[in-house]
């Protein structure tokens, strides 16, 4: 199950694509945080999600908030990803043990071993301000990530 609005983010260590480790918890008191759980990397819908978040990246990433893009991805895979299209937020990894992250947000598709699209904000005192999850093949409205982020602004 996913965690509602107004609760606490349940907290995670990941690795990034440049096999760093990235705490969630190690943004509060400075940072909101938009963690986009996507399905897979090099995948069309997910490619055209990330690079809209890339081709507008002060929308959603700036001195008052971290993107945070989490898969089931290896990291080398995150790395080659990274690479090609540019992309200049982290990528963290939920690869082992398999999709963890995504099950503690309700997001993880145990019969396709992947997590669905989940969209959370995370506030500077690591409360979910906004959640959304959308099924497989569903596409999001990532305006709504913006009115979002103006509310915690």
């Amino acid at each position: 199950m996913a965690p509602e609005v107004g609760t606490e983010a349940p907290d995670f260590t990941l690795k990034d694509q440049n096999n760093q480790e990235v705490t969630l918890s190690s943004f509060r008191g400075s940072r909101n945080v938009l963690v986009v759980f996507y399905p897979f990397a090099f995948s069309g819908t997910c490619t055209g999600e990330l690079c809209a978040v890339r081709d507008d990246i002060g929308s959603f990433q700036n001195d008052d908030v971290q993107v945070l893009g989490v898969s089931v991805d290896h990291v080398f895979a995150l790395k080659a990803w990274a690479n090609q299209e540019s992309y200049q937020f982290p990528l963290l990894s939920d690869f082992w043990p398999h999709g963890e992250v995504a099950k503690t947000y309700g997001v993880f598709n145990a019969d396709r071993g992947m997590a669905v699209r989940g969209t959370f904000l995370v506030d500077r005192d690591g409360i979910v301000r906004f959640a959304e999850v959308n099924a497989p093949g569903e596409p999001r409205d990532q305006d709504g990530w913006k009115k979002a982020l103006a509310s915690v602004a």
